[in-house]
C-alpha cells in the first residue's frame, strides 16, 4: 500500500534505485564473475576518467527504460490490448448468434402451358428466421468454462515451481480459505450466492445483445466503474472524492442519452438500455461484495473460487436451461447450432477473465480496466463495417459522457497534487526557456589606448 492514497501507477511510478553492484566490507560482491581488486580499479578508473555528459545521459536513459515501472507499463499496453481483443470477440460473437439466419425451403408450383400440358415447376425461397434464441443456455454455457480456472492455474504452478507437489498446491489454496474461517458449508454457501449473481449479470449483458449493437452494450457496461467506487465509498468506505461523484453524473448522464436515443414510444431500445446497466450494476456489486467476503485473495484462492462457480452452474442450472428450451420460452435447433460462433465466444470470454484476474502479477491494474473503455471504439468500428451502424446525435454524445467519466474515475484520489505539480514544472520551464539579454559596454582597444 502507498501513502496518502497514491496508487502504484503511471501516475506515481515507483522506481528501484539500488545498486547493481555491491561490495561488501569482506571483499565479496553481488555481481557476477566480480572481485573486489577487479572492482577496486574499476572504480579509480572511473574516478580517474569522469563519464562525459552524453555517456551519462544514455545511463540514465537506460536505466529508466529498464526499471521495474517501465516494464510494467510495456505489460500493461498488450495487457490492455489482448483484454481489448478478447471482449470485443467475445461479445460480437454472441451478437452473431442472434442475427436472423437464411434458410431455404421448396414451394411446388404447376405450370400449364396453352397446350394444356402442366409442368411442375418447383421454387427454391429464402426465408430469414430466428434459429437461435437463448441467451440464458448461452450464459449457463459459457460460465461452464470458468472450471477451467484452476487446472490452468494448477498447471502454471507446477511448470513454474516444480519442486511443489500438486498436493501442496491444493492444500495452499484450500488453506487460505481456512485460515479467515470458511468451514465447508460456508463456503459453499457463498460460493452459490455468488454463482446466482454472475449468472444473472451475464444473463442480462447476452439478454441485452439481442435488442442493442455490440457497442452500445459494451458502453453501458463499462459504467461498471462508476457503480464501484458508489458500493466501496458506502460498504468499503472508502475515501470520496468530489471529482469522481461528477464522474458518476456523467455516466449518468450518457445512460440516460442512450435511453432514450430511439424514442420511448413501440421502440425495445428502453429494456435494452435497462437490462445493459443492470448488468453493469451486478458486475459492481459482484466485485465489491467480493472485496467485502473473501477480502483480498491470492492467486489460487481465486482459480478455485472460479472454477467452484463454474461447477455449481454446471451442476445446478441445467434443469433451468432444459426448462427454457422445453417450454418453448427459448428457440434452438440443434441441426442449425452455430457452434463455432459459441465456443469462440466461451474461449474469449475465459481469456478475458483470466487477463481480468491474473494480469495484475504482470502490471498496474489500471491497464485491465482500461480494456473496457478501448473496447469501445473497436467494437463501433466492427458494428459499421459488419452492420452498417451510424453513431450521431444522442447516441454518440452518450457514448462521449460516458467515456468521459470512466476516465475520471480513474483518477487518483491525490489528483490535485499532481495538477499542480504539474503546472509547476510548466512555468518552471517557460521560465527557464525565455530568453536573456545582457548589456555590457565593450572596452577600447589597447592599442588604441597607447596611441592616445
Amino acid at each position: 500500500m502507498t501513502r496518502d492514497g497514491d496508487i502504484p501507477t503511471i501516475f506515481n511510478p515507483r522506481r528501484s534505485r539500488a545498486p547493481s553492484v555491491l561490495v561488501t566490507d569482506e571483499g565479496v560482491s553481488n555481481g557476477p564473475f566480480t572481485h573486489a581488486d577487479s572492482v577496486g580499479s574499476q572504480q579509480e578508473a572511473t574516478a580517474d576518467q569522469p563519464l562525459s555528459p552524453l555517456t551519462t545521459k544514455y545511463k540514465t536513459c537506460s536505466d529508466s527504460l529498464c526499471s521495474s515501472s517501465a516494464r510494467k507499463i510495456y505489460f500493461g499496453i498488450w495487457v490492455t490490448i489482448c483484454v481489448t481483443a478478447s471482449w470485443v470477440g467475445a461479445t460480437h460473437c454472441i451478437k452473431y448468434l442472434y442475427i436472423m439466419k437464411p434458410v431455404e425451403y421448396d414451394e411446388a408450383m404447376v405450370l400449364a402451358p396453352q397446350d394444356g400440358a402442366g409442368v411442375n415447376v418447383t421454387a427454391i425461397h429464402n426465408h430469414y428466421i430466428a434459429t437461435y434464441k437463448a441467451p440464458f443456455f448461452t450464459t449457463w454455457f459459457v460460465t461452464n468454462w470458468t472450471m477451467l480456472f484452476f487446472p490452468l492455474y494448477f498447471v502454471s504452478r507446477l511448470g513454474s515451481r516444480r519442486c511443489e507437489s500438486p498436493s501442496d498446491i491444493l492444500s495452499e489454496s484450500i488453506r487460505d480459505f481456512r485460515d479467515k474461517g470458511f468451514t465447508a458449508g460456508r463456503f459453499l454457501t457463498r460460493c452459490s450466492l455468488f454463482c446466482l449473481l454472475w449468472v444473472g449479470t451475464n444473463y442480462m449483458y447476452i439478454r441485452s445483445l439481442h435488442i442493442l449493437l455490440a457497442t452500445d452494450v459494451m458502453a453501458l457496461f463499462a459504467t461498471n466503474i462508476s457503480f464501484v467506487y458508489l458500493l466501496s465509498w458506502v460498504i468499503l468506505h472508502e475515501q470520496f472524492v468530489g471529482i469522481r461523484i461528477m464522474a458518476v453524473i456523467l455516466c449518468d448522464t450518457g445512460v440516460a442519452l442512450l435511453a432514450y436515443m430511439d424514442g420511448i414510444t413501440g421502440s425495445p431500445t428502453l429494456g435494452g438500455v435497462v437490462l445493459a446497466t443492470s448488468a453493469a450494476a451486478g458486475s459492481a456489486v459482484y466485485k465489491v461484495l467480493f472485496k467485502k467476503v473473501i477480502g483480498d485473495a491470492t492467486y489460487g484462492q481465486v482459480a478455485l473460487f472460479f472454477s467452484l462457480i463454474g461447477m455449481l452452474n454446471a451442476a445446478l442450472l441445467w434443469p433451468l436451461s432444459l426448462g427454457l428450451f422445453l417450454t418453448g420460452l427459448e428457440t434452438l435447433h440443434w441441426d442449425r447450432l452455430p457452434w463455432p460462433a459459441l465456443l469462440a465466444a466461451s474461449a474469449l470470454s475465459l481469456v478475458a477473465n483470466l487477463l481480468g484476474n491474473f494480469s495484475v502479477a504482470l502490471t498496474y491494474d489500471l491497464f485491465i480496466t482500461l480494456g473496457l473503455i478501448t473496447a469501445v471504439p473497436v467494437s463501433a468500428a466492427l458494428d459499421v463495417v459488419l452492420y452498417g451502424a451510424q453513431f450521431e446525435g444522442m447516441k454518440l454524445a452518450g457514448m462521449i459522457l460516458i467515456a468521459v467519466g470512466f476516465f475520471l474515475v480513474m483518477f487518483p484520489d491525490n489528483w490535485p497534487d499532481y495538477i499542480t505539480r504539474l503546472l509547476r514544472n510548466i512555468i518552471m520551464l517557460s521560465h527557464s526557456a525565455r530568453p536573456r539579454f545582457y548589456w555590457q559596454e565593450d572596452p577600447l582597444p589597447t592599442s588604441s589606448v597607447h596611441q592616445h
